[in-house]
């Protein structure tokens, strides 16, 4: 994408799109790819047993007209046929209405299924759950708008397209029936008679069509305030979590009044947005009620003047008051679900934001510097660092014009003062920080392993904790005890099956000696290290760095650190010197003890190779 194309896309933002229609662009995909043959049996049956669910209501009605004529006629032998009759329209009434909540529901499951894998595995892939949480940290609870609305705009969706596919059917089934039934309507006005053809129908359409627009017109403000009243609720959540998650800090420095004073500014926000709707649906309410209150008796006042006239029979005014129900059910569908049209509006809205952003994460279109870190793949086995710099999203610079080549094997120590961006470096070497300029080359086939200051515990026993980020079982339990005992955690290996809260059972130093175990397992060829023993004691630490000389003698070290006695486990030293463009980095080789044939075997390497920050230059 060219930088006119992605900021063109950047301007036109979410205002330029409508998210209805890019939701249903995405939502259609159901019908699309592998699973497109499920999706359509599983229409195909809900739309069968809607159709036999309008077919028993209508003979339902038909049976109206049946059994009030016999008993207007006192014809006992017609009245029994009818109750004969009735069981066979009730099962078969009940059995289309069961099937039909059974198919709606098992297709809502199946739809929900397919777009929660979808943007599950376009969020979670290419690490675009760490990218958004940089370049989009507005876009709030991009979990929840997955786990939850998700699901509030496809149920909704489903119910809706079933609900105005019945409701058109119903109107088309039933309206013929108040055609035929009610026929036409003689008056006279100011001694002029007029005739009304068909005027039950033409009244319950035109009564349908004035109470749905009705509910338009005073439901309209409720899309909005749903959607920011969701938008506040999601906020809380978010901020409920933020607490808990970091509930050890907040205690330790006794800071629970802040914290409570913060969720009680903060649900009082949520308040401000439920008034706006609870105001917004007791209009709606009273549009509705009085809509509810009218409509059973007006068909029976329609149909009053010609049953008196002797023009219509009980049954037929019976059936045509039904019928008239009907009609009056099916054109004020809208009216009736215009609260969970703005529930579903709002819940797409936020679906729509979600896509909205991971596919601008993937276009490169994000908020800061517009120049990018070109990541590409380097010729050699080594690390080619060119005319790299980093900087912030508000375009500060924290690292600039670095270049240096770090060949296989190299143990490399980035060190600095606090702020000159070692640990933003590292996630640019890592692929994870976009902002900046220059290029980073890595080598194609490499394996590279990133080790941060507080490594990630799953959920699972002890086995899937250390085995990760590969599969419970990718590794033996010997291998896995083995690789526990060498990192001085051995005791541990007899919890391998203990499924625990491991995340919170295990110290600081406990998490990055599990890190390092993982290393032991993954044999990684490159391994990018921040703060990794920051947690451990002086003799952990040495045993945990003995890997390097050691099982992970051939591997490449980038790391981070500050603690005492971590140059001796490296054989160069890369500084980060702070100035006011940015940080500049110096290079100088580290002599290890006792790898002196190492030393010069990789200074042999860089001859060849190169570097250009290296002294000969």
């Amino acid at each position: 994408m060219t930088d006119t194309a992605a900021a063109d896309l950047q301007s036109q933002g979410l205002a330029a799109r409508s998210p209805m229609r890019a939701f249903l662009k995405l939502a259609s995909g159901f019908w699309r790819g592998d699973r497109s043959r499920r999706a359509f049996v599983l229409t195909a049956v809900v739309a069968a047993f809607a159709a036999a669910v309008v077919g028993a209501q209508y003979g339902m009605n038909r049976w109206q007209k049946i059994f009030f004529d016999a008993l207007e006629k006192k014809d006992l032998d017609a009245v029994w046929s009818a109750v004969m009759l009735l069981p066979l329209l009730v099962v078969a009434l009940s059995v289309a209405m069961s099937g039909h909540t059974v198919s709606r529901m098992w297709f809502q499951m199946r739809w929900r299924e397919w777009l929660t894998q979808r943007l599950a595995g376009w969020w979670i892939a290419d690490q675009r759950y760490y990218r958004m949480s940089i370049v989009a940290r507005e876009h709030a609870a991009p979990e929840y708008r997955i786990a939850e609305d998700v699901r509030l705009s496809i149920d909704p969706l489903t119910d809706f397209v079933i609900g105005i596919a019945m409701a058109v059917g119903t109107g088309l089934t039933f309206v013929t029936v108040l055609w035929t039934q009610g026929g036409s309507y003689t008056l006279t006005v100011l001694g002029t008679t007029v005739t009304i053809p068909a005027y039950m129908a033409i009244a319950a359409v035109l009564y349908g069509a004035t109470t749905a627009t009705a509910a338009y017109l005073t439901g309209r403000p409720l899309v909005d305030h749903v959607s920011h009243k969701n938008q506040k609720e999601a906020e809380f959540r978010a901020e409920m979590t933020r607490l808990r998650e970091n509930g050890e800090s907040i205690a330790l420095i006794r800071g629970d009044e802040g914290e409570l004073r913060s969720t009680l500014e903060n649900y009082s926000r949520i308040v401000g947005a439920w008034m706006k709707v609870i105001r917004q649906q007791g209009v709606i309410a009273s549009v509705y009620n009085l809509n509810v209150a009218f409509y059973p008796v007006a068909p029976l006042l329609l149909a009053a003047p010609k049953y008196l006239a002797g023009e219509m029979t009980l049954g037929s005014v019976m059936q045509t008051a039904a019928a008239f129900s009907a009609v009056l059910s099916a054109l004020n569908w809208f009216a009736d679900n215009f609260v969970r049209l703005a529930e579903w509006f709002a819940s797409v809205k936020r679906v729509d934001e979600l896509v909205d952003t991971l596919e601008a994460v993937d276009a490169g279109v994000v908020t800061g510097p517009a120049e990018r870190i070109e990541l590409g793949v380097s010729k050699d086995e080594a690390i080619h660092i060119r005319d790299l710099q980093v900087a912030h999203r508000d375009g500060r610079v924290v690292v600039d014009s670095a270049s240096t080549v770090i060949m296989p094997g190299d143990k490399v120590l980035i060190a600095g003062e606090s702020g000159t961006g070692k640990s933003t470096l590292i996630r640019a070497l890592a692929g994870l920080w976009p902002w900046g300029a220059g290029a980073i080359d890595m080598p194609a086939t490499a394996e590279v392993t990133f080790v941060p200051q507080k490594p990630y515990i799953p959920r699972g026993n002890l086995r899937a904790v250390t085995s990760f980020p590969q599969e419970e079982g990718a590794y033996s339990d010997e291998a896995i005890t083995a690789a526990l005992k060498r990192c001085g955690i051995g005791y541990l290996a007899k919890h391998l099956t203990a499924d625990e809260p491991w995340s919170d059972t295990l110290s600081g130093g406990e998490r990055q000696a599990v890190a390092f175990a993982r290393l032991l397992l993954q044999r990684p060829d490159v391994v990018i290290m921040d703060e990794a023993t920051s947690a451990l004691d002086e003799d952990r630490q040495t045993l945990l760095m003995g890997l390097f000389r050691e099982e992970l003698a051939g591997a490449t070290i980038i790391s981070v650190g500050h603690r005492p006695g971590l140059e001796e486990y490296h054989d160069r030293k890369i500084t980060l010197h702070r100035e006011e463009t940015g940080a500049r980095i110096t290079s100088r080789r580290l002599l290890r003890r006792g790898t002196v044939a190492d030393s010069l075997m990789r200074r042999m390497k860089r001859f060849l190779v190169g570097d250009a920050n290296s002294p000969r230059r």
